[in-house]
């Protein structure tokens, strides 16, 4: 039996993080998102405005209402009602514009969140494609998911209907504390201690809120990243008999979310029942005081000088501390809402704060033409191309891309205590094919991670064409290199679409050529709707060699100089391996290739063979000159010992 740890409510968990109340900073940088929307929000502000005066007037209206119009019909015989039906067609005017005020500025505010919201989840995922690969190592994609779904979704409530609430709640405070002193200075005395006494309560309640907000925020961001994970990997589950301990897991993060969102919002929704029960003990009380001083004739101090209270002025105050304590109760009753988009938006601003992977390149790559010897550049695809480089005195110097890269003595670890790489140098040559075995974890993939500089190496050079790979813009840099990765990502959208990725200017004959040169043509004409047929869901519908077979000949379609193929052919058997090992060998021709197989048919043909060890080369040279030397590759080929 799975014995879950239960929290108390209210009481906070260990490990939670710091309060999040009223982040002015976090506040500040929101509200600085709302610039665009200055008219629409004096528009806003102007009918709370009238909302609020409309709301005050009316109360006001009643001690007018029972003192001049109801009690003098009471002891006529033949009463006259003209006055009486003029004077509630005008409060009737009165409550139409305050309802229209509301009406309008709910309307707008609507309009302001939906563009504010927008703008936010914009900049976050443009941010997001700037961010390095690192920062999705430490993530899990469901909390990233997260950011854009629970976390905005809190900034438009709070947008939309809090702050509209807050600043209404604010005028209407204002208007109905000077109408309370009109009538009874006294008396609104009696309701400024009540209502201090109320807020003292209040504070006590709210001091606990704000941590639960944050708690909440992120444990359903844990939930989020579990189910999408559980999601993905459902095949896996089912497999291995983990559906009980995939429940169980659920079930604890669940809890967790629910323990948190329990104590936030338990104290929050307790916050509008006591406020009202708290207005009614004021209402009382101002109401005996108020009938003590009418009937005792104390002197009523009012704004506009001292008279007797009247049965008319009670009514009016009465209706008036209501007004000025539901107010109060919807301040405190917003405080959630606030919380906890406050909670969300310092996630969502923690994660554009991320710092952006740097280019410090000033070295791009250009289509150029030759004639006579001379690099000439063109803004055409003439399938030759150079690095342009720009020189302090103003002049541009053109290398030919041809495809060199050379690894001299690098060094690199993940993280700066654990160095993965140890003194790596190779040569590879323009139009060689490099291959690099080894046991898994062996370094493989982690050197093309570096040439294609999603992590900058702690010592040593790595050079392209001659230039230090630091100088080369990373864009430029990426588009020269072709990848072809172990997993492959298809995007929802046609085969057509997906092969076009790399070079959204390829025509279809080039994609249909780039798909038989991989040898995926034939199965492709077999879908449903051929080169139309649109893939969903990363291309489930497709077998696992069909999906790599479009990756090679999307590769192919970008027409990189470079090549680099991590464990390309191992989803496909062997039969079609064949085909494919023929489609990447013309896609390989006259390019610069590196191959990483455990595979080691597929690396008999290569150049250079480079055998890995714990970061280490321990080998290097072609087949037949390895097989000679029988070691470590000789033992994996004649399968002295497996490679993983």
């Amino acid at each position: 039996m799975n014995k879950e740890k239960t929290i108390p409510m209210g009481e906070i968990p260990a490990g939670a993080p710091p309060k999040a109340q009223f982040d002015l900073k976090t506040l500040g940088r929101l509200l600085s998102y709302m610039r665009d929307y200055k008219g629409q929000l004096l528009f806003v502000v102007v009918c709370i405005l009238l909302s609020a005066i409309a709301s005050a007037a009316s109360s006001l209206f009643l001690q007018s209402l029972i003192d001049d119009y109801i009690a003098p019909l009471l002891g006529t015989a033949e009463p006259i009602f003209t006055d009486l039906l003029k004077a509630l067609a005008v409060i009737g005017i009165v409550y139409l514009i305050g309802v229209l005020s509301t009406l309008f500025y709910n309307r707008v505010m609507v309009t302001i969140a939906q563009g504010t919201l927008k703008t936010i989840r914009d900049e976050m995922f443009e941010k997001m494609q700037r961010l390095p690969i690192r920062a999705f190592d430490t993530r899990t994609h469901g909390d990233i998911m997260s950011l854009y779904t629970n976390d905005t979704d809190t900034l438009r409530q709070m947008i939309a209907q809090s702050m509209a609430q807050l600043i209404s709640s604010v005028f209407t405070i204002v208007a109905v504390f000077i109408c309370m002193l009109y009538i009874s200075v006294w008396l609104t005395l009696v309701a400024v201690v009540a209502i201090f006494l109320i807020l003292q309560i209040v504070k006590i309640v709210t001091g606990k809120i704000g941590v639960f907000f944050v708690m909440q925020q992120k444990t359903l961001a844990d939930v989020n990243g579990y189910v999408e994970e559980m999601v993905n990997g459902q095949k896996v589950i089912k497999v291995f008999c983990h559906e009980e301990k995939a429940k169980e897991a659920l079930r604890e993060k669940n809890k967790a979310w629910a323990i948190s969102a329990a104590s936030a919002n338990g104290y929050a929704n307790s916050m509008m029942p006591m406020m009202n029960a708290l207005g009614y003990v004021q209402y009382v009380i101002i109401a005996i005081i108020g009938a003590f001083m009418a009937i005792s004739g104390i002197p009523n101090l009012g704004l506009t000088g001292t008279g007797t209270l009247t049965l008319g002025m009670i009514a009016s105050f009465l209706t008036l501390s209501r007004n000025f304590t539901n107010p109060v109760s919807q301040i405190s009753n917003q405080f959630n809402s606030i919380v906890t988009a406050l909670a969300g938006a310092s996630r969502i601003f923690a994660f554009m704060d991320e710092e952006p992977e740097t280019d410090e390149g000033y070295v791009t790559l250009i289509n150029v033409k030759e004639e006579n010897g001379v690099l000439t550049e063109t803004a055409d695809h003439t399938g030759m191309w150079a690095w342009k480089h720009p020189h302090h005195d103003g002049t541009l110097t053109y290398t030919k891309l041809e495809g060199r890269v050379v690894l001299d003595g690098v060094d690199f670890g993940y993280v700066p205590e654990k160095q993965v790489l140890h003194d790596i140098t190779l040569y590879a040559e323009p139009g060689q094919k490099i291959a690099f075995v080894g046991a898994t974890g062996a370094g493989k993939t982690t050197i093309t991670n570096l040439i294609n500089r999603f992590y900058d190496i702690a010592d040593g050079k790595i050079r392209y064409d001659g230039i230090n790979i630091n100088k080369i813009k990373k864009a430029d840099l990426r588009r020269s290199l072709g990848v072809v990765l172990q997993d492959v990502n298809l995007f929802t959208g046609t085969v057509m679409e997906n092969l076009r990725y790399g070079n959204p200017h390829a025509t279809d004959e080039e994609c249909i050529a780039a798909a038989k040169l991989a040898n995926a043509d034939g199965f492709i004409r077999m879908l449903p709707q051929g080169y139309n047929t649109v893939l969903k869901g990363d291309g489930s519908g497709l077998s696992q060699g069909q999906r790599q077979l479009i990756s090679i000949a999307r590769a192919a379609v970008s027409d990189p100089p470079v090549m680099i193929l991590d464990e390309a052919t191992s989803s496909i058997d062997t039969r079609t391996e064949a085909l494919v090992q023929d489609g990447m060998d013309k896609l390989m021709k006259g390019r610069t290739v590196f191959v990483i197989a455990h595979r080691l048919s597929t690396v008999q043909n290569s150049d250079v063979i480079m055998v890995l060890d714990h970061g280490r080369i321990i080998e290097r040279g072609n087949h037949e000159k390895l097989i000679a030397e029988k070691g470590t590759y000789y033992q994996l080929y004649t399968g002295a010992f497996e490679l993983e």
